[in-house]
Order: C-alpha cells, then sequence, then structure tokens
C-alpha cells in the first residue's frame, strides 16, 4: 500500500502582498509557530525560523505596552530578532493607521514588501528615526533581508486591496453633517460626524474604524507659500503648488529631510542648529513645535527652491478615527466623534489637520477619501447573552456609543456597564439624551460619571471603578468582556491598574495574582483596548 504523502502546507494565501519566496518562507513560519495543530509542522526552538530571524509577534513582545517609552522597549529587544527590534520602534497601539497592526508592520519591513518607513503616526519622528537606524544597522551587519530585484519589481506592482477597504485604495463617500456636542462653557470643541455610505462599497461592524484623507488649512499653505517666496500656481508634478501643498504633504512636524535641506542655505550658528535639529537633537528647547510653517520661521535666511522643499515634505497621511454608529440602527452611513484639535503656541494658533477639516472647513454634501479600517481584536462578544463593560472617557465614547446601538438592535440579552467621563457635566456629558433613553430602556444597565472639574478633587473613570469595584468584580467573575478606548499613554495603563486593584480587593488575590488575572483577560479576548 502506497503511503499518502501530504500536501506543501500553504497558510499564506497568494492573494498577500508578498513574493512566492516570501509566502513560502512566511508559510514555514507559521506551520512551526502552530507546532502540532498543524498536519506536518515541524517543531523549532524558542526564536528560530525555518530560513530566518523570528518574525514580530505581539505573544512574545514584552515592549508591547504603548506607555512605555521607546528608549526602553529598545532595550528589551536589543537581544532579540531584527523583525522583533524593528516591532520595538513602532508606537505599539495596534491603531491600524499603517495599514497593519504593529508587529506586521515591522514583518512587512523586514520582508522588503514594505518599503515606506513613515507610516507609524503616533511613534512620528522617534519611531522614522530608530527605523532608519535599524536598516542602517542591519545593512552593516549583513543581515535583514536583500531582495532580488524580481521581488522589489513584484511588491511594487502589487495589485491594490479591495476599493474602500485599504489606505491606498480609499472610495469617495459624502460628509452629511457636524452636530457640536459640546454645550456652551466646554473648553474642548467635540463634533459628531455623519458620512454617506450608500454609494460605496464598504460595509463595517461595530468596532471598526474609518480613515480619512484629510486637507491642510487654506491659511496655513499660504503662510508656507508666502514663507517661500514662491508662486502658488507654480506646477509641481502637474498641479499646482498650492494643491500639492493642499492635499499631498504634511505641514505637521517638521521632517529632518526639511532641517538637512535648511543646513545647506545658511552658515554659522544658524547652520549648526538646522544640523542638529535634523539629528533629533534641541537645540533651542522647541523641537516639539517647530512645523513646518515654523521651521522656515526659524531659517529665515534659507529659502528652498519650492519643489526642492516639496521632496523633503512628508506625505499627508490619513488620519483613523473609531466608529461611532451601528449598521444595523444606521444602515448607509457613518459617525465619528471627533475633538477638533487647538492651540496657541507663540502667538500663532495651531490646527489639528484632520479635525478640523471636519469640524469647520468641510462643506456639507463634500466628497471626501474614506476607508474602513478593519479592527484588531476589539468586538462584541459573539455570545449576545455576554454582560459589556465598556470604559470610554471624552471622545473614548465613540466605539461604545455602537455598541450600545448593536446591543438595542440586536436585543442582545447581555447587561451593559458604561464608565464615562470628561472635564465638567454641564458641558461635556457627551450623547447625554441617547444615553439616558438607552438606561431607561433598560438596554444601559448601568452608567458610572466621572467628572474632573467639577469638585475640589479630580474623579476619573478609574476612580469610578474602584468605588464600584465589588460590582465590577461580581461582573468580571461572571463573564463579562471588558473594553476600553481612549489615551494610550495614561488613561488606558490606569484603567489597567484598577481592575489588578479590583482582583486584588475584592477577589482575594496577592499583586502577582492580580497582574496575572488580568493577562488572563486579555489572553482570553475579555479585555480588548482600542488606544491611541
Amino acid at each position: 500500500m502506497s503511503q499518502h504523502v501530504a500536501p506543501p502546507l500553504v497558510l499564506i494565501p497568494e492573494t498577500a502582498p508578498f513574493s512566492a519566496d516570501q509566502r513560502s518562507w512566511l508559510s514555514g513560519y507559521f506551520a512551526a509557530l502552530l507546532g502540532p495543530a498543524v498536519e506536518g509542522a515541524t517543531a523549532l526552538a524558542a526564536g528560530e525560523t525555518p530560513s530566518g530571524p523570528a518574525l514580530a509577534d505581539n505573544g512574545d513582545a514584552p515592549w508591547h505596552d504603548p506607555s512605555m517609552v521607546i528608549g526602553d522597549r529598545m532595550e528589551l529587544a536589543k537581544d532579540r530578532s531584527e523583525p522583533q527590534k524593528l516591532m520595538a520602534a513602532m508606537a505599539q497601539q495596534d491603531c491600524g493607521q499603517c495599514g497593519y497592526n504593529c508587529a506586521d508592520y515591522a514583518n512587512a519591513i523586514f520582508l522588503k514588501s514594505e518599503a515606506r518607513l513613515n507610516l507609524c503616526q503616533p511613534g512620528g519622528k522617534d519611531t522614522l528615526r530608530m527605523l532608519k537606524r535599524l536598516e542602517e544597522e542591519f545593512g552593516a551587519s549583513g543581515g535583514g533581508v536583500a531582495p532580488a530585484s524580481a521581488d522589489a519589481a513584484a511588491a511594487a506592482e502589487a495589485p491594490l486591496g479591495p476599493l474602500g477597504y485599504c489606505r491606498e485604495n480609499p472610495v469617495e463617500a459624502t460628509f452629511l453633517s457636524r452636530t457640536r456636542l459640546n454645550a456652551p462653557g466646554g473648553e474642548k470643541e467635540t463634533w459628531h460626524i455623519e458620512i454617506d455610505l450608500k454609494d460605496t462599497p464598504i460595509e463595517y461592524v461595530v468596532g471598526d474604524s474609518l480613515g480619512l484623507f484629510p486637507a491642510n488649512a487654506p491659511a496655513l499653505v499660504d503662510a508656507v507659500i508666502a514663507e517661500l517666496g514662491a508662486r502658488p500656481e507654480r506646477i509641481v508634478g502637474g498641479k499646482t503648488l498650492r494643491q500639492r501643498l493642499l492635499a499631498d504633504y504634511s505641514l505637521g512636524a517638521a521632517p529632518d529631510g526639511l532641517y538637512q535641506l535648511l543646513s545647506l542655505l545658511t552658515s554659522g550658528e544658524a547652520r549648526r542648529k538646522a544640523q542638529a535639529l535634523a539629528t533629533g537633537e534641541d537645540p533651542d528647547g522647541d523641537a516639539a513645535y517647530l512645523d513646518v510653517l515654523g521651521a522656515l520661521h526659524k531659517f529665515p535666511g534659507a529659502r528652498p527652491d519650492a519643489e526642492v522643499f516639496l521632496e523633503t515634505l512628508d506625505e499627508l497621511q490619513p488620519r483613523l478615527y473609531s466608529i461611532s454608529s451601528s449598521p444595523k440602527a444606521d444602515p448607509g452611513r457613518v459617525s465619528l466623534t471627533v475633538d477638533a484639535v487647538r492651540y496657541n503656541h507663540r502667538s500663532r494658533l495651531r490646527l489639528g489637520v484632520a479635525s478640523t477639516h471636519l469640524g469647520e472647513r468641510m462643506p456639507e454634501t463634500t466628497k471626501v477619501k474614506v476607508y474602513l479600517q478593519k479592527a484588531h481584536g476589539f468586538a462584541l462578544p459573539d455570545d449576545l447573552s455576554k454582560d459589556v463593560i465598556m470604559c470610554g472617557p471624552g471622545t473614548g465614547i465613540a466605539p461604545f456609543r455602537a455598541f450600545l446601538r448593536e446591543r438595542a438592535a440586536t436585543k442582545a440579552p447581555g447587561r451593559n456597564w458604561l464608565f464615562y467621563g470628561h472635564q465638567r457635566q454641564a458641558s461635556d456629558f457627551f450623547y447625554k439624551d441617547e444615553l439616558t433613553k438607552l438606561r431607561d430602556d433598560k438596554v444601559l444597565t448601568r452608567l458610572s460619571l466621572a467628572w474632573s472639574r467639577d469638585g475640589a478633587e479630580k474623579t476619573y473613570v478609574q476612580d469610578r471603578m474602584r468605588e464600584n469595584g465589588a460590582d465590577l468584580w461580581k461582573w468580571l467573575e461572571g463573564g463579562a468582556h471588558f473594553y476600553v478606548c481612549g489615551d494610550a499613554k495614561r488613561m488606558a495603563k490606569d484603567v489597567e491598574r484598577a481592575i489588578i486593584d479590583v482582583a486584588a480587593a475584592h477577589g482575594g488575590k496577592s499583586p502577582d495574582e492580580a497582574v496575572a488575572y488580568l493577562a488572563g483577560l486579555k489572553k482570553a479576548g475579555r479585555y480588548q483596548a482600542d488606544v491611541y
């Protein structure tokens, strides 16, 4: 009797954006990772892969913490593989703005299927500089993957993803309306945005995000052109200079390449400062506030040619926003909850690009380029009877408005508990009428509110969690799923600390056991975060 021979194992589909050799390499890696779970897989020693260093993986990344500074992350990864070092350079938010999660972006760079190093928006220039440094280090040591020219050409000619489902292939949708959420007296300006999806192929589920391509403020563009001493109608690459600066290039944080260019057009102390800024130094203590216009102001004697100037700028990147609507409750449209960013620095009004584009500049019925970013591990439980605990201060309420509208539309029998907070109840209680009605309709079982500016002492959502610790513990022990959305640097870590404290105080766990309890929730998919 002839022995059956299993066909070659293929875990990476042909539609994936990799060459044939890269697909084979990845299939082997994941076969080894899955081990006995996949017939024919071969076990490898820790850190090994069939033909190269270990790829980045969230499950083996002690630096995967958005509150950790980049220096500490790189220290943890110093003895790891090249892809893992690349991952440690990312901001660790898994926000999806780059089109990947952090590990996948690192692996794509390592495998040469992604040439762009500037896609990590939360990491900004720190991440970009580290990625460049690592690539130089890998090249000097003979490491990294140097693809054949055919592979490079194949990567460059890879087909676009489905229309409306990736940043490289956005679709036009219609901007419908904006509604101010803050009442008078609020220090911030927050908008409820509605966008029509009926004529697009986009279909979303709650938990997903919408990517949106903004335009720079015309006043800022005109100021940059005036500072250059250029003609706005000059044609560069088939468009006028003004059109280029409005839609194609970032005018935010001045890139290192711009400082390098300015250093060539200056001399003496000015040149030394420009060179220092180009390498990440901060000679005057103002680097964090220097946008493109600010950099031109700082070096008034340097006036580069407009075309050369554009070559030093970063592309204008899309912005991602958590969706605050449910397709079951709001068919054919999507809504966003957006803080309009405005602040003054040295007598200049500074504007958030996308937030003020949506909040003030875009006329209704205007077309806007959008795409859907599917959520990475942020979704309601499939079992509708499961209880849900949501923690979303400020605009972090966005996905939880979507969750509650979905739970109402599906008549989910599970209980729902929302922790919401902001500065002042009178001005900053977003969606107050909706939430009150959901509570009256018994969809929202519990609503715990925290206001940081209404009393002598500041109260935050994590304080309310501790105050309600006994009930919170009962919900968690009963199988509830916990969700948090908002600030990655502080709030999310404070919420995690509160869960650990609740497990210790009401679950009788030791400090180590309480930490392990939170880790267990994450591993089981019962603690999910959408942070930025």
